[in-house]
């Protein structure tokens, strides 16, 4: 990289700009010799499901990746360390699903200095020496310059170990670097990986420990029990999981525990831990979703509010919390079971690899979905999980095409989302697919009833709030559909489903003639899904009504590779929209683009 800032002309240095910037560098490679196809697989896993899906979250920027190295640029070298730790985590947990010659070598580089920007691109000794950094890496271990370390001591809870002065290759100085986070994972030693034992493979409770108080104010005491308390009874409504009753979790209170030990005594696979801390007039609540028989984290994150309304802020950081965790707990639940060969016929697992399957979203994997579904409604009729499951893979199947009889497919979703609502009335999913069947319907008040039912037994379901939103915008309320859609993205930032809730944003937006936002939405959720139309359909026509007719065209090729008919797309339209001129304002867009 040095040498590509020698060769640019001082014309090329007249018009390149210099700024201060934090620069991570990510070096990823196949931790053992083995199959070169699988390593290849896993290295283009990592960049698309870990790597490139949360950088955003953190303010960063992906500047490029080759096939063994990532350049991401961040404006806070706070948000860039925190970045590289979710990272490196989320990497060894990969790692545990991996066969052995699957598993990866990650090592993370990280500096703070001027960089070079020209064409998109960086360069100088901001990027050279976190590139060195990179290479000098243990596997599984992220190091940091020491300007990085200074800058974020007393920021973040991280430990650094200081590993002294590195003379780095085409360095003129050395460079004091240390390593980040104590250890490095277990991922770079394969030796020190603990085995799962056996007795979890069927437990897939939660325990949620006391929450711990860290002020003296004892009026805190009480705050961190009712968090603990109130997520107890918001996770029991999710009906998902079993979770630990209070009166089991809360032995533990004041005690220094050992994760897989509780993990064995209370027979759980995840353990939630949190903490509360008050300073003046904030307060800081930390949580942490742990995989008890490994040790290893799923999920953390801190949440600091003003100290004003105790029982106001309790349920925020309740709220905020349990939408939080739920789809990591979910998807990391579904990819363990999809990981592994077919060991039983139990309902179980034929329902949670149809989840894996009906989260990839597309006509293959829903046809996979539905089978698996039945499956486990095969070995347990009385199954409320599944039920409601094949509802919504059935009504899907019925609004994207993929069935031959749409019509079919909504009266299925119906009885099948009525059964599951009859199983367990209390189910939040339950009454999200019997709302989804209903919207497909013409029961629009019905479908909003549900919903809003779904919400009220689960505060923190974030897909209900943004499918509520969607309902509004189809019986022309649009405005009412933002926030209601921006709440949902609060509570789940990072959810699978997020690129299915942009759409309901972005049609808001385009009915309001907010174009610009419209075409800007609809593009970030074709980008985490290409096999979802349903946002590239405001990108061509907010382009169309913006006049930027050869951006529309192309986006129109995109468009057409997935909804070949327009009048297939209009028959769907009139169904939800209650009135004719939403629908025609659509079109509209459409055919200026050139959609016929």
């Amino acid at each position: 990289m040095a040498q590509q800032v020698l060769s640019v002309s001082e014309e090329a240095r007249a018009r390149v700009r210099r700024r201060l910037a934090a620069v991570l560098v990510a070096g990823y490679s196949p931790l053992f010799p083995g199959d070169e196809a699988d390593g290849l697989a896993g290295l283009r896993a990592l960049v698309t499901d870990v790597i490139e899906p949360r950088i955003a979250e953190f303010g960063g920027q992906m500047i490029n990746w080759t096939g063994e190295r990532a350049l991401v640029e961040f404006d806070s070298v706070v948000e860039a360390t925190r970045y590289a730790a979710l990272l490196r985590d989320c990497a060894a947990q990969k790692n545990e699903m991996l066969r052995p010659e699957q598993r990866i070598a990650l090592r993370i580089g990280i500096n703070l200095g001027d960089i070079v920007v020209e064409s998109g691109d960086i360069f100088g000794d901001g990027v050279n020496i976190a590139a060195r950094l990179e290479a000098l890496a243990e596997p599984g271990s992220i190091y940091v310059s020491e300007n990085v370390r200074d800058q974020i001591a007393g920021k973040v809870d991280f430990d650094f170990i200081d590993l002294g002065p590195k003379a780095l290759k085409n360095i003129t100085r050395p460079v004091r670097v240390y390593q980040m986070g104590g250890k490095k994972s277990e991922a770079g030693n394969p030796s020190t990986a603990v085995a799962s034992p056996l007795e979890f493979d069927d437990r897939r409770a939660v325990a949620v420990l006391p929450f711990a108080n860290f002020s003296d104010d004892p009026e805190q005491e009480y705050f961190a029990d009712g968090i603990t308390e109130d997520i107890i009874a918001l996770l029991a409504g999710w009906r998902a999981f079993p979770v630990i009753a209070r009166h089991s979790t809360f032995t533990y209170k004041g005690k220094t525990v050992d994760i897989k030990k509780v993990g064995v005594e209370l027979g759980v696979r995840y353990v939630l831990e949190g903490s509360v801390r008050k300073s003046g007039r904030r307060v800081r609540v930390t949580a942490q979703l742990i995989r008890a028989d490994t040790g290893h984290h799923l999920f953390a994150e801190k949440y600091d509010r003003d100290l004003t309304d105790l029982f106001e802020l309790q349920d925020e950081i309740v709220t905020a919390i349990a939408g939080a965790i739920e789809p990591e707990l979910l998807k990391f639940e579904r990819d363990r079971i999809a990981d592994q060969p077919q060991q039983n016929e139990h309902a179980y697992e034929f329902y949670q690899r149809g989840m894996w399957h009906h989260y990839r979203h597309n006509k293959a994997d829903n046809i996979e979905a539905q089978v698996y579904f039945r499956r486990a409604l095969g070995t347990d009729a009385q199954y409320p999980q599944a039920t409601a499951a094949l509802a919504i893979a059935v009504c899907n199947a019925g609004y994207l095409g993929w069935a031959e009889h749409a019509e079919r497919n909504y009266e299925e979703a119906y009885e099948l989302a009525q059964g599951a609502v009859a199983l367990d009335a209390r189910y939040p999913n339950a009454r999200f697919a019997l709302g989804l069947a209903c919207m497909y319907m013409h029961r629009s008040d019905r479908a909003m009833a549900e919903m809003r039912q779904a919400i009220e037994l689960n505060p923190s379901f974030a897909a209900a709030h943004a499918i509520l939103g969607h309902m509004l915008t189809y019986i022309g309320r649009p405005e009412e559909t933002i926030p209601l859609v921006e709440k949902a993205i609060r509570l789940s930032p990072s959810d699978p489903r997020l690129f299915i809730w942009l759409p309901a944003l972005a049609a808001a937006h385009y009915q309001l003639r907010h174009y610009d936002q419209a075409v800007e939405i609809g593009r970030r959720s074709w980008s985490l899904n290409r096999n979802w139309p349903v946002g590239l359909r405001y990108v061509v026509a907010g382009l169309a009504q913006l006049g930027r007719s050869d951006e529309a065209r192309i986006a129109l090729d995109g468009l057409k590779a997935l909804d070949t008919d327009l009048a297939s797309f209009e028959r769907v339209a009139r169904r939800l929209f209650q009135e004719a001129a939403p629908v025609d304002h659509i079109l509209d867009g459409l055919r200026k683009a050139g959609f016929e």
